[in-house]
């Protein structure tokens, strides 16, 4: 299958070009020779609970959210395990990617936006990775996500919605998004995520409700913020 072009960061004299910090991230598309592949494979292989969709956007400090979801791609929806790879394979390595840029893979037809119907009332789990290790647990979060491997470390009612890997200048951070976060003191989801990764250390792991978020745009219900995480 062709790759997917997505912007790559490009290294110049030892630094990243300064006019790449201001570029907008193009959009990505699947080559035409994909399609037929991923029809296939969308046909004739290993359905998955849900379908899944792959996202990319680009950080820009102060955006609002209607500029933020303007500058939101789509890459492609899967609903089979051999779609899931095909895309997966096919796009640039999380460490290739340029500063400030985060690949989203969200449950069903969910944006990677707070303030979306399917969001607003949940949060994320934020870890924060060295970049190292983040390719690995990056990996290692899609596959538990699509496998539903978190359904039993939830609250009865919640689900996993999404995970997003967003490029930063020191360590990564990665997220996991869940639906409820009324119920994230009965979830024992970060216990999973050491499971699944027991040699990497985190330098940071918190829970952060979307509406607690200064930017966040949609109508605020009261609740707490940031939780240190220590289940």
């Amino acid at each position: 299958m062709a790759s997917i072009p997505i912007p790559v960061r490009e290294v110049k004299n030892g630094s990243v070009d300064e006019e790449e910090e201001e570029e907008v991230a193009s959009s990505p598309s699947l080559h035409p020779d994909a399609y037929a592949t991923l029809s296939h494979d969308e046909t004739n292989g290993v359905p998955l609970d849900t379908h899944w969709t792959f996202w990319i956007d680009k950080a820009t400090r102060g955006a609002t959210a209607a500029e933020y979801e303007a500058n939101m791609k789509k890459i492609y929806s899967v609903s089979t395990v051999q779609s899931f790879w095909s895309v997966y394979n096919h796009i640039p390595d999380v460490s290739e990617l340029s500063l400030r840029y985060s690949y989203h893979l969200m449950r069903g037809d969910r944006r990677p936006m707070w303030e979306d119907e399917g969001n607003q009332n949940g949060g994320t789990w934020r870890i924060k990775v060295s970049k190292r290790d983040t390719s690995r647990v990056w990996k290692e979060l899609l596959l538990a996500a699509i496998g539903e491997q978190f359904e039993g470390h939830l609250a009865p009612g919640d689900e996993v919605c999404g995970i997003t890997v967003s490029v930063r200048e020191r360590d990564d951070l990665l997220q996991i998004w869940n639906y409820d976060c009324a119920l994230t003191s009965q979830a024992t989801l970060m216990k999973k995520i050491h499971s699944l990764v027991p040699d990497v250390v985190f330098s940071a792991e918190f829970y952060k409700p979307h509406q607690t978020h200064h930017a966040y745009e949609g109508e605020k219900s009261q609740m707490g913020g940031m939780m240190l995480v220590n289940s």
